[in-house]
C-alpha cells in the first residue's frame, strides 16, 4: 500500500513538471542604423508585442547611427516614442560610447531614454538572462 501511495505521488509530481509553464515574453531589439523604415518597423514591432501581451518586457538598445531615433532634432517619431515609453515594461536605451563618438549629450535625447555604458554588453546581458534577441534590419 505504501508503494502505491509513493508511486501515485511521484506520478502527480511528474505530471506537474511536464505541464508547460508559460515562459516570459522578453525581447531585446538591436538598432544600429538610421534608416527611417527600420525605425518605423521597430516602433511597430514593439506595439505589436506590448499591446496584446501586457506583461511582455521589451528593450530597444541603440548604438552607432541607431541613436538618431531618440535624438530630439533627428527623430520623426518623438510622439510615438513618448507614448510607447508610458509603458513601464518598455525601455529605450542608448550606448554611452556611441553618444561620445557622435558628440551627443544627454540633453539631446528624448525624455525617458536611458543611457547604458555599453550597448553591446547590454544586449549580451539580456540574452544571458534568457531574453529573445532581434536585430532590426529590413
Amino acid at each position: 500500500m505504501k508503494l502505491h501511495i509513493v508511486f501515485t505521488g511521484l506520478l502527480f509530481l511528474a505530471a506537474n513538471l511536464l505541464i508547460a509553464q508559460p515562459r516570459p515574453y522578453n525581447v531585446v531589439f538591436d538598432l544600429t542604423g538610421k534608416d527611417s523604415l527600420e525605425q518605423k518597423a521597430v516602433i511597430r514591432w514593439i506595439n505589436e508585442i506590448t499591446i496584446p501581451h501586457k506583461d511582455a518586457r521589451v528593450e530597444l538598445v541603440m548604438f552607432a547611427k541607431g541613436l538618431d531615433l531618440v535624438v530630439k532634432d533627428r527623430t520623426m517619431y518623438a510622439d510615438l516614442i513618448e507614448k510607447i515609453l508610458e509603458n513601464k515594461n518598455v525601455s529605450f536605451k542608448v550606448c554611452a560610447i556611441a553618444m561620445k563618438n557622435q558628440n551627443i549629450d544627454k540633453s539631446q535625447l528624448l525624455p525617458g531614454v536611458e543611457i547604458v555604458p555599453d550597448g553591446i554588453y547590454e544586449i549580451i546581458s539580456k540574452q544571458g538572462e534568457g531574453w529573445g534577441y532581434i536585430k532590426v534590419a529590413l
